[in-house]
């Protein structure tokens, strides 16, 4: 009769696992929801940020009055590493993606003789890479608080990065990401924040047959640009990463309600089983007693 009771109880813990998971999915596809819209709504606004840019950059030469934030120190020797992860796990292989792909860039970089900073958005991130690596992790940065992101969480980040960034304590800085493709699918993505990418050769074309003039100068316009540059790849990415982690979280969620499903229905065939050899067992002893009688 243990058995049984034991069976029973372990039944009664998959169900109460299952009813927390399947909350857990509907919490995370009512988040993605706005996750989502919100990361597709900035990624045209990033993009054509970028574009502007790239118009204004190439309508001057190279010179030293130019800013630091498109030029860069004129060396790559110390990269700074900007890792976005989640506050919470429970999300499949959202974070460790993330934690792999930036542990062998690490790798990479160290083998080539450059020295690698880690900066992490999120604790997840941190918590992953503090064993092999906690001697690269410069800060982390606590998320736990915001509940939707907004422009304000990303501009003290980028501002921290601008700041570090003029005190010389890095030549390069990109920041590893999910990029939101589906529930199903979310893309690791590294991308150069410091010094700003812009795009070689002919000018990106901003409007058909347009031409373009920049008062005062084009370099006062990028001086002012690149700053808010900076915080809107920035709130982009964290846009991206929160749309994913929720997508991610809800595959997990369900694969786990399915998961424990088949799990109760593999208990309760074995506890009917058990069940009814319990009942024969009985029935033998009480034909043997009355045979014995």
């Amino acid at each position: 009769m243990s058995s049984l009771r034991d069976l029973k109880k372990r039944i009664d813990t998959v169900k109460s696992t299952r009813k927390i998971t399947a909350a857990m999915k509907m919490v995370a596809a009512s988040k993605l929801r706005r996750a989502q819209e919100q990361a597709e709504a900035a990624r045209p606004f990033s993009e054509h940020m970028a574009r502007v840019i790239s118009a204004v950059a190439s309508g001057i030469p190279k010179s030293d009055d130019l800013p630091k934030l498109m030029t860069g120190t004129g060396k790559d020797e110390v990269v700074l590493i900007v890792l976005a992860t989640s506050e919470r796990g429970l999300c499949g292989a959202f974070n460790s993606s993330l934690a792999r792909a930036v542990r062998m860039r690490i790798r990479a970089l160290t083998a080539a003789g450059k020295q690698v900073k880690v900066l992490c958005v999120g604790k997840k991130g941190r918590d992953m890479l503090r064993r092999e690596y906690g001697a690269n992790i410069i800060d982390w940065i606590d998320m736990s608080a915001v509940r939707r992101l907004s422009f304000g969480d990303a501009t003290p980040i980028a501002e921290q990065l601008a700041q570090r960034f003029a005190d010389g304590e890095f030549d390069r800085c990109v920041i590893f990401f999910n990029a939101f493709e589906s529930v199903m699918t979310q893309t690791v993505t590294e991308q150069q924040l410091i010094p700003v990418a812009v795009e070689s050769g002919a000018a990106p074309a901003l409007a058909d047959d347009a031409s373009y003039e920049a008062e005062p100068d084009e370099a006062q316009i990028l001086a002012d640009l690149l700053p808010r540059n900076l915080a809107v790849q920035m709130f982009h990415a964290l846009l991206e990463n929160a749309a994913s982690e929720q997508g991610a979280r809800m595959t997990a969620m369900d694969s786990a309600t399915r998961n424990a499903g088949d799990m109760i229905d593999r208990l309760g065939l074995q506890y009917n089983r058990a069940r009814q050899a319990a009942i024969t067992t009985e029935l033998i002893e009480i034909i043997s007693g009355a045979e014995a009688l």
